[in-house]
């Protein structure tokens, strides 16, 4: 895959605590350089937005844990979609999941994707979770109307697999973040059945491809 088929595959992220404004511009101009997405933080949306006009912009709801109130959940989805993003990364909530509350996980998602007119990306944290969890976690999702499942946040202990990529394509589109750091990761990643990679090596990623 040369670096203009792969370029809009890649959300070139800057998602980190100390994120400032102009990290997300550079993300931005790096975006727009190379013919990439980008996902930031919601509180740079509006401006993102008019600064960068052309890219397609993601942010992350419930982010990093995916914790909070169902209602917070989809206050902050509703925001993000007036203040101009394009697609949404939503936190399952992974601790009632394990409680096997599978039926709250799912009407918290399928809540919040009815509210907006957006893709939305559940983000499931495999580091977190057991095959079996998994699965379950993208019944879910899926049951819920998601757009695509999410490997990772980026924040827990490990991220993207190949084996993990491969389990959750059997229900959803995957986006593969966490750890895609270069061109034979994002490979390995595509071929094993992502449709999207999240990265805050975007650049690097599409430097290694050839033209």
């Amino acid at each position: 895959m040369d670096r203009s088929e792969l370029a809009p595959l890649i959300d070139h992220t800057v998602l980190g605590p100390e994120t400032t404004p102009a990290d997300v511009r550079t993300v931005l101009d790096e975006a727009a350089e190379y013919g990439m997405n980008a996902c930031i933080p919601p509180y740079a949306l509006e401006t993102a937005i008019e600064y960068a006009p052309d890219v397609t912009v993601a942010t992350v709801i419930g982010f990093p844990h995916g914790q909070h109130a169902p209602e917070t959940k989809r206050h902050e989805a509703e925001t993000a979609w007036k203040a101009g993003a394009d697609e949404l990364d939503v936190v399952i909530n992974v601790g009632r999941l394990k409680a096997g509350e599978d039926d709250v996980v799912r009407a918290e998602l399928a809540e919040l994707v009815a509210a907006v007119p957006i893709p939305v990306k559940v983000i499931i944290e495999t580091a977190l979770l057991t095959d079996e969890e998994k699965r379950r976690a993208c019944e879910a999702a899926a049951a819920a109307d998601a757009t695509m499942v999410k490997t990772s946040t980026g924040f827990a202990d490990g991220g993207a697999t190949v084996a993990d990529v491969e389990l959750m394509s059997d229900y959803l589109p995957v986006k593969a973040s966490g750890g895609v750091g270069s061109y034979d990761d994002a490979m390995a990643m595509l071929e094993a059945g992502a449709e999207r990679i999240g990265a805050s090596s975007g650049v690097e990623i599409l430097e290694g491809a050839p033209e």
